[in-house]
């Protein structure tokens, strides 16, 4: 199945995460649907995505999250050239 389809799973996931009304919830719901790794690695994108906005360069990411160029590169990219999620979500936390 195309993650991208229109009434794909993707989608659904989508729903899944508005569904949830705290913090709590949203935790524990991504507990059971991710592994531990999993979970630490979408976190480390959004600290990268985070410090990439305020201006921090791909080095002092790679020392201070230990985190690979490739990685730091993937973020960068989608910041730039992506959906506009990472900004979106960057803008609300800011609040």
């Amino acid at each position: 199945m195309d993650p991208l389809s229109k009434d794909s799973a993707l989608e659904d996931l989508a729903r899944a995460f508005l569904s949830l009304e705290s913090e709590e919830e949203c935790l524990a719901f991504l507990k059971d649907l991710c592994t531990a790794p999993e979970l630490e690695d979408l976190s480390q994108r959004l600290r990268i995505a985070e410090g990439l906005a305020a201006g921090e360069t791909y080095e002092a990411l790679r020392q201070r999250l230990g985190v690979s160029n490739t990685t730091i590169t993937r973020v960068s990219s989608a910041l730039s050239y992506g959906e506009g999620g990472y900004r979106s979500v960057l803008k609300k936390l800011e609040k």
